[in-house]
């Protein structure tokens, strides 16, 4: 396996289609790139207005299997009632550890969105800086430091404005295919609005920026390393 194949991702979500509609294209380009992806959802979206609990998780599941990734379930505080708490950061350090991702992937920290996702971002970082420290014992497994954390934004509305995103191509035609019937399996939530063309719109916006179909943007929590400038891509000025 490649160097690149041997990295896993593990991305977050706090319900169970957040990570198919605001990241799914790149974990679909990682997947195809010989890297193990794997996904965790913080609830099973019982606050929504459509869909039950036990569907939505079978829409989950359909899903990540989609984007070529694989999925679990965690219980915190429920859909709608997340709240930021030490016990929850630990949990999920807990499976940082476990899965010993280079990459981390959670919703953005911006405040004016669904409270579960900027709530769910700062648990998330803080469970990948708690992963790393040996002394806490009531944590299990062996501490783990991860690469690189990045956020995505479900809905503009996430979208950070202090913050500028790196842009991730996810132009090719299997990678597309698999990120729309990921977005289709959740089709319950197709009933509140059109999520679909809501993300593909976006997507191409930022693609044209960068000069292709479609791209997707991530934020980074830290400035990125590289060991050459040559490692570093284009910049995505197109116009």
């Amino acid at each position: 396996m490649s160097e690149i194949g041997s990295t896993p991702v593990l991305a977050f979500g706090a319900h169970p289609d957040d990570i198919e509609f605001g990241c799914g294209g790149v974990l679909a380009v990682e997947a195809r790139n010989g890297r193990n992806v794997h996904c965790v959802i913080c609830s099973l979206g019982e606050a929504a207005s459509n869909g039950t609990p036990e569907g939505r998780r079978a829409e989950s599941v359909a899903a990540t299997e989609m984007l070529g990734a694989t999925v679990e379930f965690v219980t915190l505080d429920g859909d709608a009632k997340l709240e930021v708490r030490a016990e929850h950061s630990h949990k999920l350090a807990e499976i940082i550890r476990r899965v010993r991702p280079s990459t981390v992937l959670a919703t953005t920290c911006f405040e004016n969105q669904h409270p579960d996702h900027w709530r769910l971002g700062k648990i998330v970082r803080d469970a990948a800086r708690i992963a790393r420290y040996g002394g806490l014992k009531e944590i299990h497994g062996e501490p783990h430091a991860i690469g690189q954390l990045f956020y995505y934004a479900v809905t503009p509305e996430g979208e950070p404005n202090d913050v500028l995103p790196i842009l991730l191509d996810v132009s090719s035609a299997d990678v597309v295919n698999s990120w729309i019937a990921a977005m289709g399996a959740h089709a319950s939530q197709g009933a509140t609005r059109n999520y679909i063309d809501l993300q593909l719109n976006r997507a191409r916006v930022w693609g044209a920026r960068a000069g292709v179909e479609y791209a997707m943007a991530l934020y980074p929590n830290d400035p990125l390393m590289f060991e050459s400038l040559a490692h570093a891509g284009k910049g995505a000025r197109n116009f």
